[in-house]
């Protein structure tokens, strides 16, 4: 199990780690107007999010689910896994509005100013500090 929890750790620290950058792209790429610099924007955030967010989400939620489900008859009664798993959903949910973003920016159809990714990259903070306390005090 200790294992288990090691490898869903380093899962959580890359998946965050693309979490926080690729917004920060969004909002460089937001403010480029030349060819070259979105282009140059559009590799970076397609690597980040394809070879970096996807593999940590999946492995992430899977190892996760994989320490959940035998023990679920203990955590279903407890109010904190609950508040745990709605902010890991939103997290998910997150994720995949990256995704629509980064296919926007690179169709050429965003709408967003950089003003909005800047407070759209602050976002998955409060998920992380959330999830922080309710695992680590669980305070109900």
């Amino acid at each position: 199990m200790l294992w288990l929890k090691a490898w869903h750790l380093i899962a959580v620290v890359s998946w965050f780690a693309g979490l926080f950058y690729l917004p920060r792209l969004f909002v460089y790429h937001a403010m480029t107007d030349d060819e070259v610099g979105r282009a140059r924007f559009e590799v970076m955030e397609r690597k980040l999010y394809r070879g970096i967010m996807w593999p940590a989400m999946i492995m992430t939620v899977g190892l996760g689910l994989w320490m959940l489900l035998p023990h679920w008859d203990i955590y279903r009664m407890q109010g904190w896994m609950h508040a745990k798993l709605a902010l890991a959903a939103l997290l998910v949910a997150y994720h995949f509005l990256c995704g629509r973003f980064l296919r926007d920016l690179r169709d050429g159809r965003n709408t967003r100013s950089h003003v909005f990714y800047r407070i759209f990259n602050e976002l998955p903070v409060l998920g992380l500090v959330g999830i922080v306390i309710l695992v680590i005090v669980r305070p109900f």
